[in-house]
């Protein structure tokens, strides 16, 4: 049997596209958007969005009937890869994260009072969203099971309290996607709830500094859930769902945010290239050092590895096998979110005084790129779910 990695024309074209539109559009304006951002403005991403959408390319991961292109995985990581050149491109196509997860969450599990309220107005990028999970100690992070958040039936719905850190965009969100326990249960004692933002007893507590700047919409809130009342169609899926949805949300995440940072990866290796083949020192280019080469070598293989990982999980999931493509997709997760790191910091390492220097981005887009190897799952937990399924003879497609 032969197995083809050439994708279909149509795919291609389409991944042709986008990678057009980011270096003629995205790439020059990344300084524009970033400054305006500081300054409270959105003007340069609304104008891009607007291109996006005119030429076609906008919301790519919904159905035609929210203004997409109805693309499966396989076709979200191809386009994913070209948008991720830059930090900000999925951010022009309105598929950035946590909006994409959440729109198609929304699309596949929210009742139609919800859908007709929030999921438009998103798809349009109208409003943003948040993703409100995690919690501070000893609630839910790496281990979900220690989620305390509460929700209470009450007539005609529940009663939420709780507090959740790490919202990704909780602060200027229009509505959250909030965890929280329904019951004791181990496997279904969570359940997902749409609420609005600004629904009383919901408290945005401040944005949590972290080591990377704040960039468009990814800031990370502290929210305190204080008696707050959603009716029974703010449920999604069913009650007692929650910790399926949230997986079936996050394995095809982690693909897209992959493929994201191989674009990105990938851009900055090419600017390594530029660099090396140029700069002398001691007598050659830096080109012509064994050192660089090996730098070099490992980096563009580690990218090519990355590429196969994920859309080998990828294709598994276009094939309904979404149980089987876990442990594919913390493997993916793990490998390219530290070869992100190491790319960066060899990069810093090629460029030297300059690299370490903010004339060139790769600091600040490290600072960045660190939190890839703790969001969606440290690289520990992952690790753990590899070395299990191998262990009990799950990784069948490794023989």
């Amino acid at each position: 049997m032969t197995i083809s990695f050439d994708l279909p024309p149509d795919l291609a074209d389409l991944r042709g596209r986008v990678r057009a539109f980011v270096d003629a559009h995205v790439i020059p304006n990344e300084t524009s958007i970033l400054d305006e951002d500081r300054a409270g403005r959105r003007d340069t991403l609304t104008a891009l969005r607007e291109r996006a959408r005119a030429e076609g390319l906008f919301v790519p991961h919904l159905p035609a009937e929210h203004g997409g292109l109805g693309l499966g995985v396989m076709g979200m990581c191809a386009l994913f890869r070209e948008m991720g050149r830059s930090p900000l491109g999925a951010a022009c196509f309105n598929c950035d994260a946590p909006d994409q997860g959440n729109m198609d969450l929304l699309h596949k599990a929210a009742s139609p009072a919800i859908r007709a309220k929030y999921l438009a107005p998103l798809a349009r990028a109208e409003i943003s969203s948040a993703f409100s999970m995690t919690e501070p100690a000893p609630g839910a992070g790496a281990d979900p099971s220690n989620l305390r958040t509460r929700a209470a039936r009450v007539d005609g719905g529940w009663v939420i309290d709780g507090h959740k850190w790490y919202t990704t965009g909780g602060g200027e969100a229009a509505f959250l996607i909030v965890m929280a326990r329904t019951s004791d249960d181990p496997r279904t004692g969570a359940t997902l709830f749409v609420v609005d933002r600004h629904a009383e007893g919901v408290e945005h507590v401040r944005d949590i500094p972290v080591m990377s700047p704040p960039m468009l919409q990814h800031r990370e809130a502290e929210l305190r859930f204080r008696a707050v009342r959603v009716g029974d169609d703010a449920v999604l899926g069913g009650v007692g769902e929650g910790f399926l949805l949230a997986q079936r949300r996050l394995v095809p995440a982690r693909l897209t945010h992959c493929m994201r940072w191989l674009g990105w990866a990938d851009r900055a290796l090419g600017m390594c290239r530029d660099y090396v083949l140029t700069r002398e020192s001691f007598g050659k280019t830096l080109a012509h050092h064994q050192m660089i080469q090996k730098k070099i070598a490992d980096a563009a293989s580690g990218i090519h590895a990355g590429n196969l990982m994920t859309l080998h999980c990828a294709a598994m999931l276009e094939q309904g096998k979404e149980k089987e493509a876990r442990p594919y997709s913390s493997m993916a997760k793990n490998h390219v979110a530290r070869l992100l790191c190491q790319v960066l910091d060899d990069a810093i390492q090629m460029h030297g005084s300059l690299g370490y220097s903010e004339d060139m981005p790769f600091s600040l887009w490290y600072r960045f790129a660190r939190s890839a190897r703790i969001a969606d799952g440290p690289d520990e937990v992952h690790d753990v779910v590899v070395a299990r399924d191998f262990l009990r003879g799950a990784l069948t497609t490794l023989i």
